[in-house]
């Protein structure tokens, strides 16, 4: 069905009868759900603390197992903040925290995964983009040239690619 004909169809119905579509969406999806429970009390900072906490599991488990360095996490919180509608110091503030954590952990080990660089950069250049479209760039630049500066310092193979996307700020 195209929007068009939905929009055509939801002007045949009564209040009531949207009322009740409605209610049965919110009933038997869960991501309408989530939705509606976000519109109605967005709790960012905690959603925010506990996408942190699920992400720093990933580098630094809190049971004594071996970390799982799924970077998949992370997108995955970003990607449902986006659907939400969470403001984007929020989203930013998580893209940061997703390279800075990563970082911390290769701090500590040295990673021989060429796939960890690539994603990192890509992270990388996915916040600067979205820090510059959404006019906040100002307030993340001491964190964007510090994980620039952090990549330098931990030698990382692909550190001089952290540059290019920094030409888009100045």
């Amino acid at each position: 069905m195209s929007k068009r004909d939905l929009k055509k169809y939801l002007k045949e119905l009564d209040k009531e009868q949207l009322e009740e579509q409605l209610l049965e969406l919110y009933e038997k999806f869960s991501d309408v759900k989530v939705y509606y429970d976000f519109v109605f009390n967005p709790k960012e900072e905690k959603l925010l603390q506990e996408a942190k906490l699920k992400i720093s599991n990933e580098y630094f488990p809190l049971k004594g197992k071996r970390p799982k360095l799924r970077r998949s996490v992370a997108q995955k919180y970003i990607k449902h903040f986006l659907s939400l509608g969470v403001d984007p110091f929020v989203v930013a503030d998580l893209m940061l925290y997703n390279i800075e954590i990563a970082q911390k952990y290769s701090a500590r080990r040295e990673m021989r995964y060429t796939s960890f660089y690539k994603s990192m950069l890509n992270s990388f250049e996915q916040v600067v983009k979205f820090s510059i479209e959404n006019g906040m760039i100002s307030e993340y630049k001491n964190r964007i040239f510090e994980i620039k500066d952090v990549a330098f310092k931990q030698n990382w193979e692909n550190k001089k690619e952290f540059e290019r996307p920094l030409d888009l700020i100045d």
